[in-house]
């Protein structure tokens, strides 16, 4: 059956889990962008509306994430047509959520569907990669998650480096986003370029502590792992307000552990139920409304699905 329109829905994601620095990342149950996607005779992309964005992101195709990724995808199978894209954006940018990953998955997961479905989908993550590298470069630890779902391990760019890890049980997560924006770009910029041999045999065996503490599910194990990293968290804490003051009411409230959720703001909590999650995410909410900062916080989950389709006619 042919179709001329399709929407499709794309999750929020956070990248890193603290000593897994692009190379891990989980989707997020609840928010996350929309894109209604429709074949047009003419052969360009247009991008026809752009909804929850504060008018910030760019209507032209070569520039828009969304479009970038569409084209890739439609230069690859050859399509004359163009498109119509209208995304809706439920994730707020540069937050550390994976913006910018579900505007490039979600518009390639729609499309695929208009076109007949000639991709698994773990096939697509090259086109969406395209998209992504306008922002954050060429890695898939938002990418991944958000198109398949789960916790991934990202071993590369391509679909034999991705591999699915176990979530534990008791998993819930409580994320708190300040209203203070922090762009990919320069979060990347303060790491540092150069570190020690003794600073990278203590990274890699904190990654495989949180693999291992994965697999047998124990969260202790995972958070101690989580909060070792000694690289990228430590130089980019003074990007996030009230870093230290929201990571202790959230240890205070029942924690197992607290990472900043990608390039951040956002941070993340991991807690062992989801009564511990909400009262998590509530304690680092008041630690930024007494600062006079304004935020958003929720308790959530990892969902497993990844980007799904809504519809399409």
């Amino acid at each position: 059956m042919a179709f001329s329109r399709a929407e499709a829905f794309a999750p929020a994601t956070v990248a890193n889990l603290g000593v897994g620095f692009d190379i891990m990342g989980l989707a997020l149950q609840g928010m996350g962008d929309r894109a209604i996607v429709e074949f047009q005779d003419a052969s360009e992309i247009v991008i026809s509306e752009i909804q929850g964005d504060g008018g910030k992101l760019p209507l032209d195709p070569a520039l828009n994430i969304a479009a970038v990724s569409a084209r890739a995808l439609l230069d690859h199978v050859d399509e004359p047509r163009g498109l119509k894209i209208r995304l809706i954006k439920g994730l707020p940018l540069s937050s550390g959520l994976g913006s910018s990953a579900a505007s490039a998955v979600v518009s390639v997961v729609a499309l695929n569907k208009l076109l007949g479905e000639p991709f698994a989908r773990e096939q697509l993550l090259p086109f969406c990669l395209e998209g992504e590298a306008l922002v954050s470069g060429y890695h898939a630890d938002n990418v991944a998650p958000c198109l398949l779902g789960g916790i991934i391990l990202v071993a590369g760019t391509t679909v034999d480096a991705i591999q699915p890890l176990p979530i534990p049980e008791r998993f819930h997560l409580a994320l708190v986003t300040p209203d203070v924006p922090v762009p990919t770009d320069s979060a990347r910029k303060i790491l540092p370029k150069h570190i020690t041999l003794k600073t990278m045999i203590h990274q890699t065996g904190a990654v495989a502590k949180l693999v291992d503490a994965l697999h047998r599910g124990d969260l202790g194990a995972l958070g101690a792992a989580i909060e070792n990293d000694r690289v990228v968290e430590p130089a980019r804490a003074c990007l996030m307000p009230m870093h230290k003051e929201a990571r202790a009411a959230a240890k205070q409230a029942g924690a197992a552990a607290v990472f900043i959720g990608g390039a951040g703001p956002t941070l993340c909590a991991i807690c062992e139920s989801a009564a511990i999650a909400k009262a998590t995410a509530s304690a680092m909410q008041a630690v930024y409304q007494a600062a006079n900062t304004a935020c958003i916080a929720q308790a959530t989950g990892v969902d497993r699905c990844g980007a799904v389709l809504l519809n399409a006619d």
